[in-house]
């Protein structure tokens, strides 16, 4: 039986019902019939987030693939990019046929494994970075997320590597030289606490080189978790040169600061790490510039072990997927600047675009029914979010303008009315 989504709003402003019959979006515009009133919703491609971690395998006890899907519908996304520093580690074919077979069991979401860059994430030899792409998984993305790939003439040969198919490599930027033992952003009050601090250069150097690297070999290069004003600045320089690359803001780094640390409470421990208020002006200045093309949750969840611990054994990392639509709804809304296109850019279309998504990122008649409605009037209390097997989130207590209503996945509600739908 078809599903009709009534009187919608899009993101440019018009209005729409939507008919989808089994997975496919078939009819949009004026349609006769009943259906799910959506009058005073945003209809919106489903979300994407190029940046996720659901630790399966080797960490299930902080999330599963499962577990990170469920959070992930319940944010609205419809897809998700998982980083590969998993045990082992994504570097091989058949360790993201894996992923991607643990995601069509799931049913929440797509889930895209991210390929390694380098084998074991040891900055040493690259890993089977065509052999990934030739699999099932038609891996495009490839990164070693939570480490640099330090050494430039591997970070060279790699942008090399995926120009041959139109792949990218997403950089954590972060010089080792200038970040060992870090803990929090440098500067008086990582003084003040007795915290070795994480210099802004440690993250713009990198990306100043790594962009020099991509307008050398004409390859894409994706910088992830900008956290910066002098990184922006940066992105913003290679991008007037013409240079392929894009940059990722989190949800975290727009609106959380160092200030937080001053409680010691490891739930604000993250890396890259919180920094100043403004630091974060200058990334929501980038973001509505276009400097920074796409919102990453760099949803990193932990098990109470790992993370309940002293500050300076406590892991690095925060709860993102349930909240980051939701919280840059607010950013963009307390700017003023909110449109929904800019909205639905950020965390859709580009994002569908960068990952190579196609399924994703747009709304049309004969594509795949995968669709996010919003809801810009009702509130989510941050403390109710609940699918991820973890509890590191840094927004308990907070309120946020604007939540998911349905989200729905291949034709079908993965959420229906702010309620998670159990899969048959």
């Amino acid at each position: 039986m078809p599903t009709i989504l009534k009187n919608l709003t899009l993101a440019d402003g018009s209005r729409s019902d939507i008919r989808i019959e089994s997975d496919t979006i078939v009819e949009m515009g004026t349609i006769s019939g009943s259906g799910i009133d959506c009058d005073s919703l945003i209809g919106l491609p489903g979300f994407v987030d190029p940046h996720t971690h659901l630790r399966e395998p080797g960490f299930e006890a902080s999330e599963t693939v499962l577990s990170g899907s469920r959070a992930a519908a319940a944010g609205g996304y419809t897809a998700v990019c998982a980083m590969a520093n998993t045990l082992p580690v994504a570097d091989t074919a058949e360790i993201v046929e894996a992923v991607l077979d643990a995601g069509v069991a799931a049913g929440y979401c797509q889930v895209q494994a991210i390929g390694a860059v380098t084998n074991g994430l040891a900055g040493k030899q690259l890993s089977e970075i065509t052999q990934m792409h030739q699999s099932r998984a038609n891996v495009t993305m490839f990164s070693d997320d939570g480490i640099c790939v330090s050494d430039p003439a591997l970070m060279q040969e790699a942008l090399a590597k995926v120009k041959a198919f139109g792949g990218v490599i997403a950089q954590h930027a972060q010089d080792p030289a200038r970040t060992e033992g870090a803990q929090m952003n440098a500067g008086p009050l990582a003084i003040e606490l007795g915290l070795t601090g994480w210099p802004r250069l440690a993250e713009e150097d990198i990306i100043a080189r790594d962009a020099l690297l991509a307008e050398q070999t004409g390859s894409r290069l994706h910088i992830c978790h900008l956290t910066t004003a002098g990184g922006v600045e940066v992105v913003r320089w290679a991008k007037q040169r013409g240079i392929a690359i894009t940059a990722e803001v989190t949800p975290h780094h727009l609106l959380l600061t160092e200030d937080l640390v001053r409680s010691y409470d490891p739930v604000y421990k993250v890396n890259p790490p919180l920094r100043t208020e403004a630091d974060n002006k200058a990334l929501i200045a980038g973001v509505l510039d276009g400097t920074i093309d796409v919102l990453g949750t760099d949803h990193a969840p932990h098990s109470a072990e790992k993370k309940e611990a002293e500050w300076g054994h406590a892991a690095f990392g925060m709860l993102g997927l349930e909240t980051a639509a939701s919280i840059l709804h607010q950013v963009l809304a307390d700017t003023g600047s909110l449109t929904w296109q800019l909205f639905e850019q950020l965390i859709s279309s580009r994002p569908a675009a960068l990952t190579g998504l196609s399924d994703h990122g747009q709304l049309a008649v004969g594509r795949k029914a995968n669709i996010t409605v919003f809801n810009p009037h009702e509130d989510l209390a941050a403390s109710s979010i609940s699918q991820s097997l973890s509890s590191n989130n840094p927004y308990a207590g907070m309120v946020f303008k604007g939540r998911v209503q349905h989200t729905v996945y291949n034709g079908t509600f993965t959420v229906r009315d702010q309620k998670l739908q159990e899969r048959k």
